[in-house]
């Protein structure tokens, strides 16, 4: 499973620093599906974090983060002097939403939806499993 590329529509009103915003968006982006493929906090039975450190908890690399299309809106608004919005917490809002989404998509023919972030090999394995989808002839 890989996210090939990812487009981003976004109205920032006017940038002022359009690689600044950019980056921010990347950034926003990167985290979002880093939230919804890889990262996991895993808490003991007394609330202890057990995934503690890099060898516990998966970030993504650059490998994992694809190509990101930008493309900006500008619609300006009243509501500041330079006529800017905020962005970058775009991305890690909308992201995990959809690269889970464009995986239930493709899990749809099989019945299966996922549910819960991360949406790992393993958690999309044992819902395809839970749902019998999976033909033990061909090596599951």
């Amino acid at each position: 499973m890989r996210v090939v590329k990812f487009l981003v529509a976004e109205d920032a009103g006017r940038l002022i620093n359009p690689m600044i915003v950019d980056g921010q968006i990347h950034g926003g982006v990167a985290q979002g599906i880093a939230n919804a493929l890889f990262e996991e906090i895993i808490y003991d039975e007394s609330g202890n974090i057990l995934t503690a450190s890099l060898a516990d908890y998966l970030p993504p690399t650059a490998w994992e983060i694809p190509d990101i299309e930008i493309h900006h809106l500008a619609t300006l608004t009243q509501a500041s002097v330079t006529r800017a919005k905020g962005l970058g917490e775009g991305g890690a809002i909308g992201a995990p939403a959809a690269v889970v989404n464009a995986i239930n998509d493709a899990l749809a023919p099989f019945g299966v939806l996922i549910d819960e972030f991360p949406a790992t090999p393993q958690r999309i394995h044992a819902a395809l499993r839970a749902a019998g989808a999976l033909d033990r002839r061909h090596g599951e």
